[in-house]
């Protein structure tokens, strides 16, 4: 089974880095780009079927190590 997480700062917190891009593209003349946020996801391959006990050790991953849980959140999707 493969898990992805999708992690992203939270609302209201700094993403100089969004600013920065949305800035360049606007310099390029993508003048419709309003905001951009720039994020991570990680992709994992996981040994269990499961998709119970599959979701529960990636939010427990997220929580202990992937993830700044302070300033960011995350999504978990799984796969088959």
């Amino acid at each position: 089974m493969k898990a992805l997480v999708y992690i992203g700062l939270k609302p209201g917190v700094l993403d100089p880095q969004g600013r920065a891009i949305a800035r360049s593209l606007n310099d390029l003349g993508f003048d419709e780009v309003k905001n951009a946020f720039q994020g991570k996801i990680i992709e994992l391959e996981l040994s269990t079927e499961d998709k119970t006990e599959a979701k529960a050790q990636v939010e427990q991953m997220c929580e202990k190590l992937l993830a700044n849980t302070v300033i960011e959140s995350y999504r978990i999707e799984l796969r088959d």
